[in-house]
């Protein structure tokens, strides 16, 4: 091991996604001091906001989640509101076209609003993973550090992490925040003592949202379908893309977005080259032949993400639902507490669940931790 830290950290928080940093603006607003360890290069884990080439960007395309709905999670909109963060509603006017059969031309209908309203952010989703870094002391982010082992220690937990360049390190903290998906906390990190059997098998089991997905965005000059009387909006029982929108951002730049819907291992023998010219040709069924001439196109494949998918995401695809029990037990019970938004009780797998479930989280590490003013529960 390169080196040891003797310092305790009163937090530890693994993942610097929208859970990971709600639990760490929680804690900071308490007083507790905390870092975060966050194996890429960067903040968001499942939220990617980029611009043409793929580079994250302040006005991005989502390559990601996209949207949230007010009408459902009114406490996310109550968040995003008090962060001053700007949304609009995610485009639907106009009509919608139906790919049923190879061979045959789409069928159009008369479009409809959808209900509850979908929102997306402006500047993509990555606007709130900026505002909530944003609002942390420097210092509290550690990027490039995968926590790969977690070993309870006297009245500490000692964590060991892999820096890319290939060192190692550990670190004592009183409390740790697992803000990752289950699935990917049971498959990623060795525990000592071992994590109870039923318990590690619940987050095995536990489906990781947009893990198993992919999603193709073709950037154009213009948004030509909505002159065409179009929403954007498509399915298609022929694909590879089976749901298409409209992605167009807040300040104008124009794209439609699919989800793809063959499975990883296809996707995987096929390649991006394949992949794109399908999704290219599918685009212009539906749409026309300027839908064939896109600016950029991205492709994003979640089960490529070592940090997001494992093997157990390469089939499926169901969205998590809630669960009752206890994410922890046995040794662990007072040390680590789970965040991912997996673990949320109302809005498993989506930005409102990990709002949830790190809020959940940060208060029950404060209910641990001994503040001054505070009693210790």
């Amino acid at each position: 091991m390169d080196g040891a830290s003797t310092q305790v950290l009163p937090v530890a928080i693994i993942g610097g996604g929208l859970a990971g940093l709600q639990a760490a603006r929680l804690l900071h607003e308490a007083g507790i001091g905390f870092r975060i360890f966050e194996a890429r290069d960067r903040l968001g884990g499942r939220i990617l906001s980029t611009d043409a080439a793929g580079r994250p960007a302040e006005d991005g395309f989502d390559l990601g989640p996209s949207w949230f709905w007010p009408g459902m999670h009114p406490a996310m909109a109550a968040a995003l509101a008090q962060l001053g963060l700007a949304a609009f509603p995610q485009h639907d006017e106009g009509d919608v076209l139906v790919e049923r059969l190879p061979g045959r031309p789409p069928q159009r209908f008369a479009g409809y609003r959808q209900e509850p309203r979908s929102m997306r952010l402006a500047g993509g989703t990555g606007a709130l993973v900026r505002t909530l870094a944003g609002g942390l002391p420097e210092g509290s982010i550690q990027l490039n550090s995968w926590v790969t082992r977690i070993a309870l220690d006297g009245d500490h937990v000692r964590l060991t992490h892999v820096q890319t360049d290939g060192g190692s390190d550990s670190i004592l903290a009183a409390q740790v925040i697992a803000a990752l998906p289950p699935r990917l906390l049971e498959a990623s990190i060795v525990f000592e003592p071992a994590i109870d059997p039923a318990i590690r098998l619940r987050w095995r089991d536990t489906p990781t949202w947009m893990a198993p997905h992919a999603k193709f965005v073709a950037i154009y000059d213009r948004p030509f379908w909505r002159t065409a009387g179009l929403s954007g909006m498509a399915q298609s029982a022929v694909g590879p893309m089976g749901e298409i929108h409209d992605a167009t951002t807040a300040s104008g730049a124009a794209a439609l977005f699919g989800f793809l819907g063959i499975d990883a291992d296809r996707r995987q023998a096929a390649g991006t080259a394949l992949l794109t010219r399908a999704c290219l040709d599918e685009l212009v069924r539906l749409f026309g032949d300027e839908a064939g001439r896109p600016a950029a196109t991205l492709l994003m494949d979640w089960t490529a993400e070592v940090f997001t998918a494992t093997a157990d995401d390469r089939h499926g695809g169901a969205h998590p639902a809630p669960q009752r029990g206890p994410w922890v037990s046995g040794a662990w019970r007072d040390r680590l507490s789970l965040a991912g938004s997996e673990t949320s009780a109302t809005d498993p797998g989506y930005l409102a669940g990990a709002m949830d479930a790190a809020s959940r989280a940060a208060a029950e590490v404060l209910q641990r931790i001994a503040v001054p003013g505070r009693a210790a529960s």
